[in-house]
């Protein structure tokens, strides 16, 4: 291994016993090894041992320049590179100064025992961040545990969102002597577990849709809601991709940013909502519908607008606010999509004089739902909605 590299090995539960030779003697090579405490004990040698500080993220790139010219060896658990401390060294120093020796992670233990197809699964990680996980009937979801306390709160969760009857299995000390597996399905749920655990979910609840337009009486609204037939519309129009960000400014109830954050589970949004009452509603709504990461920032725009560069930006409210239209087409990233919907003639006027200069594409939706009409069904028009859509860059 070159002098300026970096060993990371993944550790199992099983320590050194469960480590190739070709780990082992890395471990041995090493003039200090980092990793937690409870990794460093699984391991023999006379390096110098470092504990991971809590924060880990602020106090990495000192440590690394404090050992600088040794030979360093960085413990993690399972396979490095699968939400793991490889992939954080990998960002911060360059995937070129990193060994990577991979150990089974404990996803594919945990698979390995159910006799779960691991292409199958769908991995949530509950480790430092929310846990997002939209749930379906019949899907199968691990979940990787922060600590002992993961099992029960994500047990409340699936009961809170109609799910209590999914089988819920944590299975602990995988690999290692104190290996243990526990089952129950969520609402029953009463064990207490380790700190070292995986979380196995069979889901069991109510079927909703995975693609945009989810029924109305899915959000908890006050009337402030882009409606299921417009939403799906405005939905085809932000084009969510993998890995962007969207702005959802006068988000009301959320469902934009919702929907955005449903198409992935790498899709983020930023919801700007000026009424405290409804800033709260769009957080509850969030994560009621699977998605807890969205932030909502409470103010009024343009002065409320994010820092953090869009993909996409949806106003809803606030189009005829001045300055709002131009800070958010100013701020898209390059072939960045802007979205506005209009109901009022004035903010209609707002969105022609822009697609004057902008460009871009008008679309103006008229919806109507069947009502009953004494004893028979008629039509009951809904506001016609304006929908501006412009892309950064049509222009020269």
């Amino acid at each position: 291994m070159d002098a300026d590299q970096i060993a990371v090995v993944g550790i199992g539960a099983d320590g050194w016993d469960g480590l190739p030779e070709s780990a082992r003697r890395l471990v041995l090579a090493a003039d200090v090894l980092f990793g937690s405490s409870r990794q460093l004990a699984l391991v023999p040698g006379g390096a110098e041992r470092v504990s991971w500080p809590s924060p880990l993220l602020p106090a990495l790139p000192g440590l690394l320049e404090a050992h600088r010219g040794k030979a360093i060896c960085v413990l993690a658990s399972g396979d490095p590179m699968f939400f793991g401390i490889g992939s954080t060294l990998a960002r911060l120093v360059g995937a070129h100064r990193l060994h990577v020796v991979p150990h089974p992670s404990s996803i594919s233990l945990a698979c390995a025992r159910l006799g779960w197809p691991l292409d199958e699964v769908q991995v949530v990680s509950a480790v430092g961040r929310p846990a997002n996980a939209v749930l379906h009937p019949g899907r199968r979801l691990m979940v990787l545990s922060a600590d002992g306390n993961t099992p029960a709160e994500v047990a409340k969760v699936l009961t809170e969102r109609g799910f209590g009857a999914s089988a819920l299995t944590v299975l602990e000390h995988l690999g290692g002597p104190d290996e243990r597996m526990i089952s129950s399905t969520a609402a029953e749920w009463r064990e207490k577990c380790a700190a070292l655990n995986v979380i196995a979910v069979e889901c069991v609840g109510p079927k909703l849709s995975a693609v945009p337009g989810l029924p109305d009486d899915a959000f908890d609204h006050d009337g402030q809601l882009t409606k299921r037939e417009v939403r799906a519309v405005t939905m085809a129009m932000l084009a969510p991709v993998p890995g962007e960000l969207l702005w959802d400014i006068g988000a009301g109830a959320g469902s934009i940013a919702i929907e955005w954050s449903r198409a992935h589970p790498s899709c983020r949004a930023i919801a700007v909502e000026k009424h405290p009452e409804r800033a709260a509603r769009v957080t509850a709504n969030a994560e009621k519908l699977g998605v807890p990461s969205i932030r909502v920032l409470l103010g009024e725009v343009p002065e409320a607008l994010p820092d953090e560069q869009p993909d996409a930006v949806f106003i809803g409210g606030g189009v005829t606010v001045p300055g709002v239209v131009e800070r958010c087409y100013d701020e898209l990233k390059p072939g960045g999509r802007l979205v506005a919907n209009a109901v009022t003639v004035e903010s209609e006027a707002v969105l022609a004089r822009w697609h004057a200069e902008l460009g871009g594409e008008l679309v103006r939706l008229a919806v109507s739902r069947g009502a009953p009409v004494g004893g028979f069904t008629g039509w009951r028009a809904m506001m016609p909605v304006t929908i501006w859509v412009a892309t950064k860059g049509d222009l020269p």
